[in-house]
């Protein structure tokens, strides 16, 4: 078979793997036979996000070993020494890669305009947001270059907030829009080694970080408002469909949101 045709190894890392997006990404990709390594600060968030994807879907109990197909390494993606350990202890756990989804993010300090914004606070969501996701992204490009045969595949967590703010974002809104260049310059630099790269952007997935949503959350207009959400499962099945692919294909962009959430035509 022709190696564009194939895909690439089932070893995956997913940053931010302790809750929300993160944990349900690598939950679906567990259940699909990948073998994954959980990234994130908080190690006892991890170990609950394996202790899960040990678990029998059916609720029975199982003598599989929690770690037989994930990998917990506490990491804090700012850190160059933190991500270079994460990637050499995934190369001697799993082998050669085939999957990065760079996940970890923050948002911030909410509803600060953005003439009130700390620089402190705005340096933080960078650092996570973009030199975070640069950091992994270079590690995992190296790896999927120089390994044998060469490639894998990137996917970058974007979000609706790459495409369009909300109020009070400012620091959000441009590391999305930046990891947008990221996702596009990676992807052409990657066409020579057959490393694919991707971005999905989210629009209201239920996570810890959308609670507020169903409260009520600030509006162009002025106005707070209640939206929708969207089970974050079907976000996962998404990117597990971009992971499986072969590498002569890719999602370049997927945009995945609540279907009445106030994205088209949200100022």
């Amino acid at each position: 078979m022709n190696a564009e045709r194939t895909a690439p190894p089932k070893n995956a890392v997913v940053t931010g793997a302790g809750s929300g997006v993160g944990r349900a990404v690598a939950l679906e990709l567990v259940r699909a036979g990948w073998s994954v390594a959980l990234a994130g600060r908080r190690e006892e968030t991890l170990r609950e996000t394996a202790a899960l994807a040990a678990a029998p879907s059916d609720g029975t109990s199982s003598p599989e070993d929690p770690g037989a197909r994930t990998l917990c390494v506490r990491t804090d993606v700012t850190s160059p020494d933190d991500v270079a350990a994460l990637f050499a202890a995934v190369a001697d756990r799993f082998g050669p890669l085939g999957l990065l989804f760079n996940n970890a993010g923050t948002f911030g300090p909410g509803g600060v305009p953005v003439e009130e914004l700390p620089y402190d606070a705005w340096r933080q969501v960078v650092d996570t947001n973009l030199n975070g996701a640069f950091l992994c992204a270079q590690a995992a490009f190296r790896r999927m270059k120089e390994q044998d045969p060469q490639g894998g595949r990137i996917i970058n967590n974007g979000s609706i907030s790459a495409h369009v703010p909300r109020p009070h974002s400012v620091a959000y809104t441009a590391t999305k829009h930046a990891l947008t260049g990221l996702t596009k310059s990676l992807s052409l630099d990657g066409r020579p080694y057959r490393i694919a790269v991707g971005q999905i952007d989210i629009g209201n997935a239920a996570t810890d970080m959308t609670e507020r949503m169903r409260s009520g959350i600030p509006q162009a207009n002025g106005q707070l408002a209640v939206e929708p959400v969207m089970d974050v499962a079907d976000v996962a099945r998404t990117v597990r469909h971009m992971a499986e692919l072969p590498l002569a294909a890719n999602v370049q962009f997927a945009t995945v949101l609540a279907t009445t959430m106030p994205y088209v035509g949200r100022g």
